[in-house]
């Protein structure tokens, strides 16, 4: 049959039956309910609730409401559905809300229909019903077995349906809890991860998220152990111990559709400076400073996060002390500027720089001398050197060309470039 609960389902195959069965039956059906239920309580430990009163009318209600509407049916086959199919509704809700599935209502009713047939295959000789009478019997027992657990099957979906949006609701608000500055109680957090059934771990990584464009992007499938909110101003990630197995790979490809960048792994109780991070990396993202394509970790980009997080005192260090370099032509400054941070990160070693940018060691050489000449003591000056090189990091970090477009962003006061120096 294709009727949804409630419905009435076609004529057949009750209208074979003859009507005047119905009064055969109906004198028996207290008694077969009882037997029926019996067997139920027997056959299905699950329902055998002595101690609960409601469960055990509901129960009863289930069979007497189905025997009744059954032989109704046989007199009337347009006779409504409407009261059976409410209670099987009730039934298939119950199951959900309890965390079983509906095996346990299919056994139920297998068992009660195998009583039924019992009783009338004893009867029918008493009765004379013929065999004709019987297999119409028989297909209308199974095909109103279908039907009302159909109507269980409505109602179980719909309590299912609800309990995923009451589940999703507890845990977009423990994700907010988590995020919390300052820190909400470890034990508030421990009662709503319960309620949300998520186990709090040990350590996480909060990941921000960014569309790509103006197209909107479907909700990333994740692991179940993350905690996520796409749908709130600033979308985000909560994700349980993200240096594990295998970890990266599917947040790699779960994500591959957004910008996303995940703060540093921490302690539950301080993922909102993992948060912090993480907010600190998007946007160096989206401007290209750092990489925006795949997942962004800002443990690996932890001094380019650090140096980008007062912009305006960056430039101001990178007025003073990159201020030689003012005088060079953009092109050839920016090759100076490499080699320097190179030779910052190398110690000076002028083979270990050839091989970083792939050019001759005399061309080091060349060019380290020409910044011996533009910085003078002070390119070896401790406190200068560290200076330059978080400097140089952030500025050679940005997008190919950038430092070029922004003309002449070492010479501050405006001063136009001098005579060019030989490239090299």
């Amino acid at each position: 049959m294709s009727t949804s609960a409630g419905e009435r389902p076609p004529l057949e195959p009750w209208a074979g039956v003859p009507g005047e069965i119905s009064e055969v039956f109906r004198p028996h059906l207290d008694g077969l309910a009882e037997e029926m239920i019996e067997e139920i309580l027997a056959g299905v430990p699950e329902y055998a609730r002595p101690e609960d009163e409601e469960y055990a009318r509901l129960v009863r209600l289930a069979v007497e409401g189905a025997l009744t509407q059954f032989v109704d049916l046989i007199v009337d086959p347009d006779a409504s559905w409407d009261q059976v199919a409410a209670v099987y509704r009730e039934i298939g809700w119950a199951e959900a809300r309890e965390g079983r599935s509906l095996d346990v209502l299919q056994t139920s009713l297998r068992l009660g229909a195998r009583v039924a047939w019992r009783r009338l295959a004893a009867e029918s000789d008493r009765y004379n019903i013929s065999r004709a009478t019987l297999a119409s019997l028989a297909e209308a027992i199974f095909a109103f077995l279908d039907e009302i657990a159909r109507a269980a099957t409505d109602g179980y979906t719909k309590a299912r349906e609800q309990e995923a949006g009451e589940l999703e609701h507890r845990r977009r608000r423990l994700l907010d809890l988590m995020l919390a500055e300052p820190p909400a109680a470890a034990q508030a957090v421990a009662d709503l991860a319960r309620l949300a059934q998520w186990r709090v771990p040990r350590s996480l990584a909060v990941v921000v998220l960014a569309e790509r464009g103006p197209e909107r992007f479907a909700h990333p499938v994740l692991p179940p152990d993350v905690l996520a909110d796409v749908n709130r101003r600033e979308p985000c990630l909560v994700v349980p111990d993200p240096d594990g197995p295998g970890r990266a790979r599917v947040l790699d490809g779960a994500l591959r559709e957004w910008v996303a960048a995940m703060g540093p792994t921490v302690r539950t109780e301080d993922a909102a400076k993992s948060l912090r991070w993480a907010r600190e990396a998007l946007p160096l993202a989206r401007r290209g400073i750092l990489p925006a394509e795949g997942l962004i970790r800002c443990s690996e980009h932890m001094p380019t996060l650090v140096v980008f997080k007062d912009e305006e005192l960056v430039r101001a260090v990178a007025d003073l002390r990159l201020a030689p370099l003012k005088a060079i032509r953009p092109r050839h400054r920016e090759r100076l500027m490499r080699t320097l941070l190179a030779c910052l990160q190398s110690g000076f070693n002028a083979t270990e720089v050839a091989s970083r940018l792939h050019v001759h060691p005399q061309t080091v050489r060349y060019r380290l001398h020409q910044l011996e000449e533009l910085f003078g003591e002070a390119l070896y000056d401790p406190e200068s050197r560290l200076e330059m090189e978080m400097v140089l990091t952030v500025w050679l970090s940005e997008p190919e060309g950038a430092a070029d477009r922004r003309g002449e962003v070492i010479a501050l006061d405006g001063a136009r470039p001098a005579a060019p120096a030989p490239d090299a």
